[in-house]
């Protein structure tokens, strides 16, 4: 299985990313690289202060925004619902729904790490 492949097992609307990006797969690839550079300084620390989270937010924000971009749907609809959480001030909520997602989000990290290569 290629990388694109991979990504739809995994959950991922390649079709729809790439129809974003006119379909460039070329450069879709690239942005799926720059994803995971972004994730490594962007990430959502899973213990975050849930008395001042508005880094998380702000992270948060950053990655909901590029998974939509690049319709990693997994990642995108969780980090979604950890915004809403925490914009209304349900941070053990958040925790929770990112407790969820970060297997799933590795999961695609490494399979686009591993084709990458």
């Amino acid at each position: 299985m290629n990388l694109l492949d991979e990504l739809r097992a995994l959950g991922v609307d390649v079709d729809d990313g790439l129809k974003r990006l006119m379909g460039n797969e070329k450069l879709y690839r690239r942005l799926l690289g720059s994803f995971v550079k972004m994730i490594a300084t962007q990430a959502v620390d899973p213990d975050f202060d849930e008395n001042d989270y508005q880094e998380a937010i702000e992270k948060a924000h950053s990655i909901k925004g590029t998974a939509g971009n690049l319709s990693l749907t997994p990642i995108f609809e969780a980090y979604s619902e950890i915004l809403n959480l925490l914009r209304t001030e349900k941070p053990a909520e958040a925790k929770a729904v990112l407790a969820k997602v970060l297997p799933v989000q590795q999961e695609i990290i490494s399979c686009i790490e591993k084709n990458m290569e």
